[in-house]
């Protein structure tokens, strides 16, 4: 078995207990209470997400450059309760600045907008100390997020790179939404 099929097996094992649960805020409290940092379930799968990206077999398709990059690992099946899974690395360091601009800690990167039709359920594995992830319930160093049904956002990245390992029922998720005006 290689080591994207044993991601793909713990994440399967995972999902058993999540299957009929919702994203939404209160979902990512009890993620977070129950398998968030320093847990045996959280620990497995950042490891072994971290080791993918690493290898160069997870989020390995660039969006906007080697700093944002995303790849579906598993599409919506019966043996995954019809949830796919799909890893993005993201760099706030890099990307949408103007090349004499160098980004500081507190500048966040955007990525592509897009609406979550049944929710998400999102591990975030910081690759630096000081890296986050914007969530429903605010900035997520280490963790989950878990957007509810019909939510929108850009994902935004601050204080370096990190992994969002996200996990979408019926593996719906639309970049065909038009952002709000900012």
């Amino acid at each position: 078995m290689t080591e994207r099929d044993e991601l793909i097996e713990a994440t399967i094992a995972f999902i058993d207990q999540i299957k009929d649960k919702t994203p939404g805020a209160e979902m990512e409290r009890w993620l977070n209470d129950k398998h968030g940092p320093g847990n045996a379930v959280y620990e497995d799968l950042a490891r072994r997400v971290r080791r993918g990206v690493e290898d160069g077999w997870a989020a390995d398709v660039e969006i906007g450059g080697r700093h944002y990059r995303r790849s579906r690992l598993l599409e919506p099946s019966a043996r995954t309760h019809y949830f796919s899974l799909t890893t993005v690395y993201m760099d706030s360091r890099q990307g949408r600045l103007p090349a004499d601009q160098k980004p500081d800690l507190a500048h966040a990167f955007r990525g592509d907008y897009h609406l979550h039709p049944y929710g998400e359920f999102n591990l975030v594995v910081p690759l630096e100390p000081t890296a986050e992830l914007m969530g429903p319930l605010g900035w997520r160093h280490a963790g989950w997020t878990a957007p509810a049904p019909g939510s929108h956002h850009y994902p935004e990245a601050r204080g370096g790179a990190l992994i969002a390992f996200f996990l979408l029922p019926s593996g719906r998720i639309s970049y065909d939404i038009e952002a709000p005006d900012s």
